[in-house]
């Protein structure tokens, strides 16, 4: 927004249809009068807009897990990088919210106060995805509740997405942020999503790093087929998939040889 004039209060912003005012205390000292700043608006405790140079954690159609600084009567109040703390209702929370404990939420705009609020009642914001996703395809997801098939997520702060649970092999926790692969498209526009992309580009990255790990370790692992997907998992940061193709491939190429109790460097 542009500076169209000072006060005793900070600046006032261009907003068009009416001014802005950007307190004091966020007006730089080299201001001046048709400078442009970068600010987030929204309304005071007298329900007048107000402009600030702090970024919030997440804006209006977005989802973000954020932590209670305060409740009372009325409801909670969330950090979310702004001075003015993001309130919740008692009637937008799926469980009652208590202080300093993190919730995943959606922010929008209530409309009958005009203010920007928050609710963990997320299932009418998130949606079915019809089309635009393929397979491989890279996105970013939040980790949204635990299912007997595994975890949903949210995908790209907007869809819904599902990793199932025999394709897990690192703890998750409501509200994780990860970059994830889409792993199918279902015929409804649901979408299957793995946290690991199984490529090629993946394969040859773990092959650098088990060759590595393999050289580290005076040429040998006590690791095979056998071993647990779990151990895999804790020990290289990938799935059991993803080891056993690797190492078939490197035993293919003579690098490694195959042990019955491990893996051993030619």
């Amino acid at each position: 927004m542009r500076i169209a004039d000072f006060n005793s209060h900070g600046a006032l912003l261009d907003g068009g249809t009416e001014q802005v005012l950007m307190p004091g205390k966020y007006v730089s000292p080299e201001s001046k009068v048709g400078d442009e700043v970068e600010v987030f608006v929204y309304l005071d405790q007298q329900d007048r807009p107000v402009a600030t140079t702090e970024q919030p954690l997440a804006q209006v159609g977005q989802f973000a897990f954020l932590r209670v600084a305060w409740v009372n009567k009325y409801g909670a109040f969330l950090h979310w990088g702004v001075t003015k703390d993001l309130f919740v209702p008692y009637r937008e929370q799926a469980r009652r919210m208590v202080k300093d404990a993190a919730y995943l939420v959606y922010i929008y705009i209530d409309q009958v106060t005009g203010r920007i609020v928050a609710t963990n009642k997320l299932d009418r914001y998130v949606q079915i995805q019809k089309q635009g996703y393929a397979k491989g395809q890279k996105v970013n997801v939040w980790v949204w509740k635990q299912t007997e098939m595994g975890f949903k997520v949210i995908v790209d702060n907007q869809y819904q997405g599902l990793v199932f649970k025999n394709e897990i092999f690192r703890p998750l926790h409501i509200g994780d942020a990860l970059t994830a692969v889409v792993k199918s498209v279902r015929p409804d526009g649901k979408l299957d999503i793995s946290l690991q992309n199984d490529g090629k580009r993946h394969l040859d990255d773990f092959s650098e790093q088990l060759f590595a790990q393999l050289q580290a370790a005076g040429g040998f692992l006590p690791v095979n087929d056998d071993t647990p997907p779990e151990e895999i998992y804790q020990r290289f940061g990938v799935s059991k998939k993803t080891f056993k193709r690797t190492i078939g491939t490197l035993y293919k190429k003579q690098v490694i040889s195959l042990e019955d109790d491990g893996i051993r460097l030619v």
